[in-house]
C-alpha cells in the first residue's frame, strides 16, 4: 500500500482498500525537504513526504499575514480603502537584501495596495506596515498570527515575525501550510483573488508575481505563495482547479526557483490525472429517519454535519456503493449534532470510506409514562432477539 494512503487513514479516518497500490502509481519523487498534496473539498492527503517536518517558512509566512488582514476586514474592523501611514520601522531600506514593496516613511497607502505589496511583491516592508496598523506593533500582530494558527489546527507552526525572515524558533510544516492555504481560499476569498494577479506597480517600480505557475497554460493555477531564505530553501504553495476538483500543493525546501515550480507542477498533475473528487452528501439533506426511544419525540432526521466529499483513485470512484448504518437503539436525551450512525462506501466489497451521520435536533427525555412504555418495548424486543439467537445456535 502506498505511504500516502497510510497517512490518509491516520488523518482522514477513511478506510482504504489494498487495491489502491495496484491501480494507482506512486506519487512523484520530489527533491524537497517536505511536501504535501491535498484535495481542497475532501481534505484527503493524496501524496506527502515529511509533511509534519518542522521547516523554516520564509515568505510562506505571508499567507498568515494576509489571512489575518482578511479576517480583520471580514469582521469590519478594517476596510480595503483605509489609509495606512508608513512608519520608520516599515521603511523598505530596513530590508536591504530581501523582497520589498519599496515604501517610505510618511507614505499614505490603502490596505488594498499594501496587501498587494505583501501577496504579489512579497514585500517585507508591507508586512510590517500592516502589522503596526492593525495591532500597534509587529510583536502584537504576531500574537494574532499565532492565535489564528492554533484556531486553524496548525500544530507545527510558530511565527516570530510578520514576513518570515529566518529567526530563532520560527517554523511551520507542509501540512500546516496546506491547512492555511485551504483556509485562505474558503474563509477570505476576496483576499485569495489577489494571489491570481500577476503584477503590481508601486513607487514607479513594477514587480511580477513570483508564482510562475500562474503563467503555465497546462494547469489552471489561480493562486499561491513563494518563499525563500538561505535556511528555508525555495518553497511554493499553490492551488489549481480542473473540472470539479481543486488541489493544494505545498513544496518546501527545494534547491532553486525552477525546482520548486517543476516539483509543484508534477505534484498537481499527478493528483488531477489519477484521482477524482465527488460530492457524496449534502449538509441538511435527510439521509434517513431514525427511531428514538425514551424521548419527547419518537423520530429524528439523520444528516451529514457538513457537505461530504470523497477523493478516490479514478478507477475506484466509478465503482462505489453506499450503505447507511444506524446505531441501535438510540436513546434520549440527544443533543443536536450527536452522532447516531454513519454512511459507508464500498468498492468491490471493500470499505473505502466512512462518514458520521448526526441528529438534526435535540431530544429531551420523555415523561415517566413514555420512559416506562419504551423500556417495556425494548425489553420485549431484547428477549425476542435473545430467543431467536439461541434457536439459531441450537439448529
Amino acid at each position: 500500500m502506498n505511504h500516502f494512503l497510510l497517512r490518509w487513514i491516520a488523518i482522514s479516518l477513511l478506510y482504504c482498500a489494498p487495491v489502491y497500490a495496484v491501480v494507482t502509481p506512486n506519487p512523484p519523487d520530489l527533491p524537497a525537504k517536505g511536501y504535501i498534496l491535498i484535495d481542497y473539498q475532501s481534505g484527503m492527503i493524496i501524496a506527502e513526504k515529511n509533511s509534519r517536518a518542522a521547516l523554516a517558512p520564509a515568505s510562506l509566512t505571508k499567507l498568515m499575514t494576509a489571512y489575518v488582514i482578511g479576517q480583520e476586514i471580514k469582521a469590519e474592523r478594517l476596510g480595503w480603502q483605509d489609509i495606512v501611514t508608513i512608519s520608520e520601522n516599515a521603511w523598505s531600506e530596513k530590508f536591504p537584501d530581501s523582497s520589498k514593496m519599496f515604501i517610505q516613511p510618511g507614505d499614505n497607502i490603502t490596505i488594498a495596495n499594501l496587501l498587494r505589496g505583501v501577496i504579489i511583491q512579497s514585500g517585507n516592508d508591507a508586512c510590517v506596515a500592516l502589522a503596526e496598523h492593525v495591532a500597534g506593533s509587529e510583536g502584537a500582530f504576531v500574537a494574532l498570527m499565532n492565535g489564528w494558527a492554533k484556531k486553524l489546527g496548525m500544530q507545527d507552526t510558530y511565527f516570530v515575525n510578520a514576513h518570515g525572515l529566518d529567526a530563532d524558533l520560527i517554523q511551520t510544516s507542509p501540512s500546516d501550510m496546506a491547512i492555511l492555504m485551504k483556509s485562505v481560499i474558503s474563509d477570505v476569498p476576496d483576499v485569495y483573488k489577489i494571489y491570481n494577479e500577476k503584477m503590481f506597480r508601486w513607487n514607479k517600480i513594477t514587480q511580477y508575481n513570483r508564482n510562475k505557475l500562474l503563467w503555465d497554460k497546462s494547469l489552471a493555477v489561480d493562486g499561491g505563495k513563494t518563499g525563500y531564505t538561505n535556511n528555508a530553501g525555495y518553497s511554493l504553495v499553490s492551488s489549481a482547479t480542473e473540472g470539479r476538483m481543486r488541489l493544494i500543493s505545498v513544496v518546501m525546501g527545494t534547491s532553486s526557483k525552477q525546482s520548486r515550480v517543476t516539483a509543484s507542477k508534477n505534484l498537481l498533475s499527478y493528483g488531477f490525472r489519477f484521482f477524482d473528487t465527488k460530492k457524496v452528501g449534502e449538509k441538511g439533506r435527510i439521509e434517513s429517519k431514525v427511531r428514538v426511544w425514551k424521548g419527547d419525540v419518537n423520530e429524528v432526521n439523520a444528516e451529514f454535519i457538513e457537505d461530504a466529499y470523497l477523493t478516490l483513485p479514478r478507477s475506484m470512484s466509478r465503482k462505489l456503493e453506499r450503505k447507511v448504518l444506524l446505531d441501535q437503539p438510540i436513546l434520549a436525551p440527544l443533543a443536536q449534532g450527536d452522532v447516531i450512525g454513519k454512511v459507508i462506501w464500498t468498492s468491490e466489497g471493500e470499505t473505502v470510506a466512512s462518514m458520521p451521520l448526526v441528529t438534526n435536533q435535540a431530544v429531551e427525555k420523555a415523561s415517566w409514562f413514555g420512559l416506562l412504555w419504551d423500556s417495556v418495548i425494548l425489553w420485549f424486543g431484547q428477549m425476542i432477539a435473545t430467543v431467536m439467537a439461541s434457536t439459531e445456535v441450537s439448529t
